[in-house]
């Protein structure tokens, strides 16, 4: 795969736009706080996502990678794989009910292949990125559509010893739907690789979820510091996260070139480029609720 081959991730709306399901993270706040994130999209549908630990941007820019990959080389795997090896992947999974008769989508790669689209400083360091993967497997996810409920891993992960560096990883059922053309959040590689910080990581990936390329999107600066730090807190910390999220909101301006336009206090309209190759499209403006 030459440097930068893959231009964007077809990602799953829930893994997007879920509050809290990936977030910033205090120094020792993986040791002592639990994954616990529930989104209701309303309708009788939700998706509970839990594990052990609590995921971050790091984790965030892992899984981007992967559902990027996924994208141009992932192999399908389907309710009743063929080999033997595809049918011990396949329980590896895990998947319960109505989950057992959807596709799952496979990734091999290499970690330092992973670590180039991405754009780590250090692809030679993988230890960083095998932790991701270890902690994003150890997640699992009820999606519930009216009284239906289903259950699955959110990935499981194949790697050969850490010298040989090659990685398979299996997606769920909802990533591998995304990718194979169904309801996706379209991401940019060329944005997250450009992109320096944590804030404007975790902001940039929810924007992208309910604002479309071309379109713009209002919403407030609360709003945007919850796409951070999904707990509230006292006035003198949220002062300091609206300073955050502001030079997030400047990152995504200078960096990508997404307009950010403030037209009132705390309150901002923000402009998704367009894809290229793409005629103009009408403008829309969409409000975060």
């Amino acid at each position: 795969m030459n440097k930068h081959e893959l231009t964007h991730a077809r990602h799953d709306p829930a893994h997007c736009l879920a509050p809290g399901l990936f977030r910033s993270l205090k120094r020792g706040e993986r040791k002592r706080a639990k994954l616990d994130v529930v989104y209701d999209f309303g309708d009788g549908r939700r998706v509970e996502f839990s594990g052990p630990e609590p995921l971050g941007a790091d984790d965030l820019r892992i899984l981007q990678g992967l559902v990027a990959m996924a994208g141009p080389g992932g192999l399908v795997l389907s309710p009743e794989p063929a080999t033997e090896g595809g049918r011990q992947l396949r329980l590896f999974l895990e998947p319960k009910w109505d989950a057992i008769n959807e596709n799952a989508m496979v990734v091999k790669g290499s970690y330092r292949a992973l670590a180039r689209e991405i754009g780590y400083a250090d692809p030679d360091n993988t230890r960083p990125i095998r932790e991701c993967i270890e902690r994003l497997w150890k997640v699992s996810i009820i999606a519930q559509d009216g009284k239906k409920r289903r259950g699955f891993r959110l990935l499981s992960e194949y790697a050969s010893d850490e010298q040989d560096g090659k990685l398979y990883v299996a997606l769920n059922p909802m990533i591998a739907q995304a990718v194979m053309g169904g309801k996706h959040v379209r991401i940019e590689m060329d944005e997250v690789r450009a992109l320096k910080t944590d804030p404007a990581r975790l902001i940039h990936q929810r924007l992208c979820g309910w604002i479309d390329c071309g379109k713009s999107g209002r919403a407030e600066l609360d709003t945007i510091c919850g796409y951070v730090w999904p707990k509230k807190i006292n006035d003198n910390a949220m002062k300091r996260r609206r300073g955050i999220a502001r030079k997030a909101l400047d990152e995504l301006s200078v960096a990508l070139g997404w307009t950010v336009s403030e037209y009132a206090k705390n309150k901002f309209e923000i402009g998704r480029p367009k894809m290229l190759g793409t005629a103009p499209k009408t403008q829309e403006i969409r409000h975060e609720k």
